[in-house]
């Protein structure tokens, strides 16, 4: 089971870790304590709460980065067959759907919950519908 700590689930979720807290308190995110008592959420929970509620975008002003084409976030569902895979993954209010060979999946152990980084590399993408 993947759990996350509190600053760890507010990272993915782009919020502070009060507000991580508040949603915990309210029942919206569930956590249980270690046998330290430091409080986690499961990563199944946190991958369908954020599933269910994408932040919105959020407007910046980017003066420079490096990394423009990779999106950590975390693994909301898994769809296998017997050769590939269909992976969505949350990262922050970008939903990414890749299709991998099941074989990747079963070896990057991933599944609902699982923390992951898309890495987008493409030069054009373009979706049409013709009229009529």
């Amino acid at each position: 089971m993947a759990a996350y700590k509190i600053g760890e689930a507010a990272q993915l979720l782009g919020v502070s870790v009060d507000s991580v807290r508040r949603l915990a308190d309210s029942g919206r995110l569930a956590t249980v304590r270690t046998s330290g008592g430091q409080r986690v959420v499961d990563g199944r929970q946190l991958a369908r709460y954020m599933a269910a509620s994408p932040p919105e975008p959020k407007s910046e002003t980017i003066s420079a980065r490096s990394a423009r084409n990779h999106f950590p976030g975390i693994v909301t569902r898994v769809i296998k067959d017997r050769v590939a895979a269909q992976v969505e993954i949350q990262a922050g209010p970008h939903r990414l759907v890749a299709l991998i060979t099941r074989e990747a999946v079963d070896e990057l152990g991933l599944a609902p919950g699982v923390r992951a980084v898309a890495v987008v590399k493409a030069t054009n993408v373009i979706v049409e519908v013709p009229t009529g």
